[in-house]
């Protein structure tokens, strides 16, 4: 059960560390943070970014096989990176409605796959 709890923790650490990240410029485009000076953005952002350290170091912990989990330092990794593509890419196609998804990012995401598939393989 430990790779599941890892894989949940990094879905939930990666919703916060894209929403610190790219909120605020959902903010902007909807006006509310128009006036907020630069490091009253950057407060903000690292105030949802606290969340996401109390969600990845957890996951890292638990999956972590130094602590007795089911996987390597890299697979860890890949597995985040593979995780924090997909979550950004659903969040922006949610609520950035002006951002396609092209041949590209689908062939990216193919190299991804294939990327996991070499992390895991003995």
């Amino acid at each position: 059960m430990n790779w599941l709890w890892t894989v949940l923790l990094l879905i939930g650490s990666n919703i916060c560390m894209t929403i610190a990240w790219y909120g605020h410029l959902k903010l902007q485009q909807m006006h509310i943070s128009d006036s907020w000076p630069l490091v009253a953005v950057i407060l903000f952002s690292w105030g949802i970014a606290f969340f996401e350290y109390c969600l990845q170091v957890p996951a890292n912990r638990i999956g972590s096989a130094i602590n007795g989990g089911p996987f390597s330092l890299m697979q860890l990794k890949v597995i985040q990176e593979v995780i924090s593509l997909t979550v950004f890419t659903v969040l922006v196609m949610v609520f950035f409605k002006g951002e396609a998804l092209h041949w590209n990012h689908l062939a990216a995401f193919i190299c991804l796959i294939m990327a996991v598939f070499f992390a895991f393989l003995k």
